[in-house]
């Protein structure tokens, strides 16, 4: 996309408006095939918690890929794209028994990740094959906050409970047809995530009925120059020529999985807000934009780092700017960042947006959520409207307090 694409969708459609890049999803999807291109059947499914739109479902859809999801109303909205249920995986964290069961009943791919739950589900329904998501105890992604697979995370059943494990399939002679697990995200070390896959390899051979072998995602993009990503094509070759060794030793062919939300559609995104005021301090230049956390939270939640353009000026001079948003509370997205020059009413671009940004915005404050576009084709299609006061009283249930 070019940058004048960006402000000509600013201005039809408004600010703040977030913005996806179709063709760089599918070049995305298309670099991740092509890294592990030497394994004989591969799957991969697309985070939907990343970024949730309907339309970008059915952009992958047609890609190909299947679906990760971690909510029954994930898996409707899967469906609802047209993605076909066995093509779907269902990876929920403390939710209960009622709801596995409702996910299980439309034909999806159930994935149980503590030994509570996977000995009530094969008690009651040993006919309908589970996977099972193993904590290696690897800290492998990029802080606590990201990171899933350590021995303090709430998520897997631990390696050490697998002989537990194996007496449950045993006793309610339930089958297990996948073993999976995720790390967490942000991985730069791919020795690291390879040292957890040999921890699943491990444990896959004590099942005699897989059919798969989901080894998460959590793979690092760029968030700005020089920046270190994971290396997708050194990880493809080297898992690939592992998991085809172990598929030789398991006596079959089984399923290479994956399940990549930030990979694919976060350097697609960017996020188009407007300067409201350019305010200065006794030490600070502040820029002030029509949005805050409730849009884009994760500077304040995670301290992500997020690329900053003004793109009605992109040549201008640079200057020092703390950007910051209009909720009441410190909401600030940058600080001390160099900028080209901003003058009120500018258009500032967000970079890497297209995960984990509109999925986690909010109505705090009782303010909008924005629109969403879709870049397809070399045109603009819009494919969520921007919020009015009708949806924020939509649900709101008015007491008549002279009743």
């Amino acid at each position: 996309m070019l940058t004048q694409d960006l402000l000509n969708i600013a201005q039809e459609y408004g600010s703040p408006v977030y913005v996806y890049d179709a063709g760089k999803i599918t070049a995305q999807y298309e670099r991740l095939n092509s890294a592990f291109a030497k394994a004989k059947s591969l799957r991969i499914h697309y985070a939907v918690k990343a970024l949730s739109n309907l339309s970008v479902l059915k952009l992958f859809k047609q890609l190909g890929a299947g679906l990760d999801t971690v909510s029954l109303q994930e898996v409707q909205l899967g469906l609802a794209a047209g993605v076909d249920p066995k093509k779907i995986i269902y990876t929920p964290n403390g939710v209960s028994l009622a709801e596995i069961e409702k996910v299980a009943a439309l034909g999806v791919q159930i994935n149980i990740d503590n030994l509570s739950i996977l000995e009530q589900f094969g008690s009651k329904h040993p006919d309908v094959p589970v996977c099972v998501r193993i904590n290696p105890h690897v800290m492998a992604g990029g802080n606590a906050n990201i990171s899933v697979g350590h021995i303090d995370s709430k998520f897997g059943i631990s390696i050490h409970q697998i002989p537990h494990l194996l007496r449950i399939v045993e006793n309610t002679n339930m089958t297990v047809n996948g073993v999976h697990m995720h790390t967490g995200s942000d991985i730069l070390d791919i020795g690291v995530f390879l040292y957890a896959t040999e921890i699943l390899f491990e444990t896959a051979a004590k099942f005699k009925d897989l059919e798969f072998i989901d080894f998460g995602s959590g793979f690092k993009v760029p968030y700005k120059e020089g920046d270190v990503a994971t290396d997708i094509e050194e990880l493809g070759d080297q898992l690939t020529d592992r998991f085809n060794q172990f598929c030789a030793d398991y006596g079959r062919e089984i399923t290479l999985a994956f399940e990549p939300g930030k990979f694919l559609v976060s350097e697609a995104g960017y996020f188009l807000a407007q300067v409201n005021v350019v305010k200065q301090t006794t030490s600070t230049v502040f820029a002030g934009i029509d949005s805050g956390f409730n849009h884009l939270i994760r500077p304040m939640l995670y301290g992500s780092y997020h690329g900053i353009t003004n793109i009605s000026n992109p040549d201008g001079r640079n200057r020092f700017y703390s950007v910051v948003g209009y909720i009441c509370e410190t909401d600030t997205f940058a600080q001390n960042r160099q900028i080209s020059e901003i003058t009120e009413g500018d258009i500032l671009a967000f970079s890497n947006a297209g995960a984990y940004c509109y999925s986690m915005a909010s109505n705090y404050n009782s303010r909008y959520r924005p629109a969403e576009v879709l870049w397809y084709n070399g045109e603009a299609h819009l494919i969520r409207k921007r919020e009015t006061m009708d949806d924020i009283l939509n649900n709101q249930v008015e007491l008549d307090f002279a009743v």
